[in-house]
């Protein structure tokens, strides 16, 4: 069997991807898998493939060869929209009008008409075609998606957040599966939808108190203080960047600090550095700041509060570690799907939340807010255990390269 799994945009339609590679490689060894992706995570999903198929890859241990999987970069076109704006909006900024909503637009729009001559030619013959594309949302799957219907090739979808992005509305409708993250709401919803949950690497998981000490030692914090772990996601946030400069001395006085500011802005933060105290390679501060940090599951299990976006896949990725969080969520996404994520989470008392705008206007409701949780372990075990509870699935990744597999092979 040959299926192609398409993702890309950003670490957030990676990282569930690769985790249904890797169970179909476990339930059907001598699957021949294509990944395709953007130009800006080709080299990451490399990586990360080439570490499966030693570790993952039946044949592998059978024969000393790895599992086939080849990845290949895919055209893809992003559409820019901001949530809530019109055009009094864009009128008062008319750089990003131009940049990103005119010339934005163009590239995205020309990326596209791309993607879908390449996907065609790609899957044209017939010993080319997958038997099953998997779709792991986002603008790169788009082109994809629509050439698999054209050409009658099965496909499955997945959708993270509460509100679907464009791309997966377009494909859902004719999806042989659509698999959702979240539970629904009602018991009114198509036949081939069904709640799976959103799947996540198997090294996050919960750490116990000794593992969490023995995580702050290694990197360089004191285990006996509590710790707070900053992230914008893997390109990081200006705005939660800025916000955390303001608020860093206060913050110091009562917790340590690690700030991933991101591959994007780690170089207007780094005046930050001279909080980072450091003699004969020991850490004599309580505040370290990274670009990137390749072990991320290590540095958030070493956190007793963690302040994040509230992108799917990493809320997922915290319930399964079970930490209390608080999410800042970018209100201006196009169908504000970060602020839905959170808003539900929030009604199950299962995460703080702040919004993005409010926090720019009035940094201090961060800090005490932050201040609250950490002083306040009873609060932070309920929240964790909240968020633990109702978003956690550890089978997701088993389910969904179940479905997968199922339709590849024609049993639905």
């Amino acid at each position: 069997m040959k299926v192609l799994v398409v993702g890309g945009g950003s670490g957030g339609h990676i990282t569930p991807a690769v985790a249904v590679v890797r169970e179909i490689l476990k339930l059907k060894p001598r699957t021949r898998v294509e990944f395709w992706t953007d130009r800006k995570y080709y080299k990451n999903v490399v990586k990360i493939t080439t570490e499966i198929g030693v570790a993952w890859g039946e044949e592998s241990r059978v024969s000393g060869k790895r599992p086939y999987i080849q990845v290949r970069k895919v055209a893809s076109g992003k559409f820019h929209r901001y949530a809530g704006w019109g055009m009094r909006e864009y009128l008062h900024r008319l750089d990003i009008f131009f940049k990103d909503i005119v010339w934005g637009n163009f590239v995205g729009f020309c990326g596209f008409v791309t993607g879908l001559v390449q996907s065609f030619f790609r899957m044209l013959p017939a010993s080319k075609r997958p038997d099953v594309v998997f779709l792991k949302g986002g603008f790169v799957g788009l082109p994809v998606g629509l050439v698999a219907k054209f050409l009658k090739i099965p496909y499955v979808v997945h959708e993270s957040d509460v509100v679907p992005g464009l791309a997966n509305r377009l494909l859902m409708k004719r999806a042989a599966k659509v698999a959702m993250g979240v539970p629904f709401e009602t018991d009114e919803h198509p036949d081939n939808w069904q709640f799976v949950g959103i799947p996540v690497a198997p090294e996050f998981k919960k750490v116990s108190v000794s593992k969490q000490v023995s995580l702050k030692k290694a990197f360089g914090f004191d285990p006996e203080r509590p710790l707070v772990v900053i992230t914008g996601g893997s390109q990081g946030s200006e705005n939660i960047n800025n916000v955390v400069r303001e608020i860093l001395p206060e913050m110091l006085k009562f917790t340590s600090v690690g700030l991933v500011a991101g591959r994007k802005h780690y170089e207007d933060m780094v005046d930050l550095k001279k909080y980072e105290d450091w003699e004969k390679a020991k850490l004599q501060s309580d505040f370290r700041m990274w670009a990137f940090n390749s072990v991320m599951n290590e540095l958030l299990g070493a956190a007793d509060v963690v302040i994040s976006r509230a992108g799917a896949t990493t809320i997922a990725e915290l319930a399964a570690l079970e930490k209390a969080v608080i999410l800042i969520p970018f209100e201006r996404l196009p169908g504000a799907h970060q602020v839905k994520n959170a808003e539900r989470l929030v009604g199950m008392e299962a995460v703080a939340m702040i919004g993005d705008e409010r926090m720019m206007n009035q940094p201090g409701l961060l800090l005490e807010l932050t201040r609250k949780l950490v002083r306040s372990p009873k609060v932070r075990e309920n929240l964790a255990k909240n968020l633990h509870d109702s978003v956690s699935r550890p089978e997701a990744a088993k389910e969904l390269a179940e479905m997968v597999i199922r339709v590849g092979l024609d049993e639905d």
